[in-house]
């Protein structure tokens, strides 16, 4: 029996040692205790069934330290019958049959409990609720009761239940469960699940090594791992060790662990900032591209911008509600029916408003600013009116639901991703339609000199409405993007009217180029500038650092070429 014990701990380097020490301090009677700690384990004996029948009525008992005695020690042999046992306790579904004293799982079908044997898994009768007596627990009993399911889960066949035992593990971090963690590490055959194994592993050597080898092999391990949990772990020991007078060479690993630890977590913490920072920045393009072709052609300063936003988030939602009927929630259709509609809808709304009220004031920069004000709060009454001051919820489509998830805290969020990529393709379209089309053409002869352009006879009237059509409509697809990631309400667009204008000033008035790089420009300064400053704050400064800019290079990033813009 020597020898096999030996024989098994020689697979465990972080175990030979401890044992080791045991005989020689304890003798024969801790050697036995070892023997029922990682002899029985390995060997993968179970209980009969007419001893697990008795061990499980033992938990008939007043006591909580006897009850978390029996609960060790059924879980202790890792016998995958206990597992229902222990789960029927932790829901308060085990009870003793009054009639024979035999324990039973308790199930309640209508007015009657259905009795399920403990043993076999089969119903073997039932009765009422006087006829059972509850067998009780309390926060304690339920403490131990996870902690042992999470050991007996080791040994689940199925995989998210190992995973999710081996992640309580790690977080729990009791070295009495190293036993049955090395006995599941020599069962495991998925690499992914054996290297976190092994990690938790470590991180109860770490805790519990009782030489300096076993710990400097331990920070070994989790050295090379680079999760916020691992930091914790590391950060833990370090601050213990110091108040300990832990061995200087461990101590000093540790710190060198830690620190590379979290530089790596910091490069990744970069690279979340800059995704998040590109998120916004496609937000704050889609918002402002619109924006920046009517200011740029019209010179309008258009306070309704926003509100085109607002309407197509709404046109969302309206359709989003019409197909409800016949497209089920979560259809990507309603979303792809909603983009042309959107775009339609708002278009014609700007086309109105260049009609009946902007051409009259070209040339008046102020007026048509305060004319622009007095309709985006029509329009925002009006949507008040017809829809309620309420939020409205728009249900994403099932692409959009999710993200992907890094171990290193990482998340990439698949709404944001689309939105990136449907911002990308808007801007590519604007660019074919102002580079390969005869409208194009004429609104960039318009925007670089509008009385040579209508003297060769482009009728500049007709282009400045449809240009206002086509930036409000281009309004319209970022409300539909924004009814994705936000509540739809009548206060929508003016949370990124502000923004726009400072995205088409800082990028160069009518440039589309300048226009995408002020908005992930901007975008990735605040997300950046917000972990120290905070949201407020953050757009405070972004807006010092804007008009200090504005004072060096008054035409933005990118400055229009032509006779009437030179002039």
């Amino acid at each position: 029996m020597r020898n096999e014990l030996f024989s098994v701990l020689r697979r465990s380097p972080f175990s030979m040692k401890k044992v080791r020490g045991g005989f020689v301090r304890l003798g024969g009677a801790m050697a036995c205790l070892i023997l029922v700690a990682f002899v029985l384990p390995n060997a993968a004996q179970a209980f009969s069934d007419e001893e697990l029948r008795n061990i499980a009525e033992r938990l008939d008992t007043k006591s909580s330290t006897q009850k978390i005695t029996v609960i060790e020690e059924m879980a202790a042999d890792g016998d995958p019958r206990v597992a229902p046992i222990l789960k029927a306790m932790l829901e308060g579904d085990l009870f003793v049959r009054d009639s024979d004293e035999h324990v039973v799982i308790g199930r309640k079908k209508g007015k009657v409990y259905t009795h399920i044997d403990i043993v076999s898994g089969e119903e073997v009768g039932e009765s009422s609720s006087k006829e059972l007596s509850k067998i009780k627990v309390n926060n304690r009993l339920r403490g131990a009761l996870r902690d042992a399911l999470a050991t007996l889960n080791l040994f689940s066949p199925d995989l998210n239940i190992r995973t999710n035992a081996v992640e309580q593990i790690m977080d729990a971090r009791d070295p009495a469960m190293l036993p049955l963690l090395l006995r599941a590490i020599e069962r495991e055959d998925d690499e992914t699940l054996l290297a976190r194994m092994e990690l938790a592993r470590a991180t109860m050597a770490l805790a519990a090594g009782e030489n300096p080898a076993e710990r400097l092999a331990a920070i070994d391990v989790l050295s090379s791992e680079t999760t916020p949990q691992i930091r914790a772990v590391l950060s833990q020991f370090v601050a213990s060790a110091e108040a300990e007078g832990i061995e200087p060479e461990v101590l000093a690993a540790a710190k060198d662990a830690l620190n590379d630890v979290e530089g790596r977590l910091s490069t990744w913490q970069t690279v979340g900032d800059v995704y998040r920072g590109i998120s916004l920045g496609s937000v704050l393009l889609l918002a402002a591209v619109g924006l920046a072709i009517t200011f740029g052609v019209m010179g309008v300063i258009n306070m309704a911008h926003g509100e085109m936003i607002m309407i197509g988030a709404y046109t969302t939602f309206v359709v989003q509600q019409i197909l409800s009927s016949v497209l089920p929630s979560g259809s990507p259709w309603s979303l792809i029916i909603a983009v042309p509609a959107a775009f339609l809808v708002a278009g014609m709304i700007g086309v109105v408003i260049e009609r009946c009220v902007i051409r009259f004031l070209y040339g008046r920069p102020l007026e048509t600013l305060l004319a622009t004000w007095g309709v985006s709060l029509v329009l925002q009454q009006a949507t008040r009116t017809i829809f309620g001051a309420t939020n409205q919820q728009v249900t994403a489509p099932d692409f959009m639901s999710g993200a992907i998830e890094f171990s290193t805290g990482l998340v990439l969020t698949y709404n944001r991703l689309w939105i990136i990529l449907f911002s990308l393709i808007v801007v590519a379209g604007i660019a074919c339609v102002l580079r390969y089309t005869a409208f194009g053409l004429q609104m960039r002869a318009v925007t670089q000199n509008r009385r040579m352009a209508g003297s060769v006879g482009i009728r500049t009237g007709y282009v400045d409405a449809l240009t206002f059509g086509l930036g409000s409509g281009i309004a319209g697809i970022a409300g539909v993007a924004l009814s994705q990631i936000s509540n739809v309400s009548p206060n929508l667009g003016q949370t990124y009217i502000i923004d726009s204008f400072m995205v088409v000033v800082f990028g160069g008035v009518g440039n589309l180029w300048g226009t995408v790089l002020g908005a992930f420009s901007l975008g990735i300064v605040n997300k950046f500038l917000e972990p120290f400053a905070g949201a407020v704050l953050a757009k405070i400064f972004v807006l010092i650092a804007l008009i200090l800019f504005i004072q060096k290079r008054p035409k933005g990033l990118f400055a229009l070429k032509g006779r009437a813009v030179e002039a």
